[in-house]
């Protein structure tokens, strides 16, 4: 893996832009869903089970993330608390690079190793959240 600092080539795909739309988008209708009363999403594997699924806890951990309650935003689903930190690391690194036209992070080259070895972190990190969820919950 290479991780590489340049500047935006013309025509590349303006990730950081994109992104942080997406990201920035995708919050403010969160917020105008809830701020009109819509009703809370419901887990429907947890209504059939009684048992939580993979992302159980996902929208009360957000809420608890974005009030400020790190903690308890933890509690409630450690692997989006985890993705909601990266997320916000991403969008303040996308509005410095895009007000300042800094040269981007790319990373490029992975081996077919390392290309596995995310792979299975990632469903690793899927199988431990989801143990965690139904160790606790009772909490819920």
């Amino acid at each position: 893996m290479q991780v590489l600092r340049r500047p935006l080539a013309p025509g590349e795909t303006d990730h950081e832009l994109i992104w942080l739309s997406v990201s920035v988008t995708s919050i403010g209708l969160a917020a105008t869903w809830f701020a009109f009363g819509f009703p809370w999403p419901h887990c429907l594997f947890y209504d059939l089970t009684g048992r939580p699924c993979m992302t159980c806890g996902m929208t009360r951990s957000a809420i608890q993330f974005f009030h400020g309650h790190l903690l308890a935003a933890f509690q409630w689903n450690p692997l989006v608390f985890a993705a909601l930190c990266g997320l916000s690391i991403f969008n303040a690194y996308a509005l410095i690079v895009l007000v300042t036209r800094a040269p981007r992070l790319r990373i490029s080259l992975f081996s077919r190793y390392e290309k596995i070895s995310i792979r299975v972190s990632l469903v690793a990190l899927l199988a431990l959240n989801w143990i965690y969820l139904l160790l606790h919950w009772r909490n819920f």
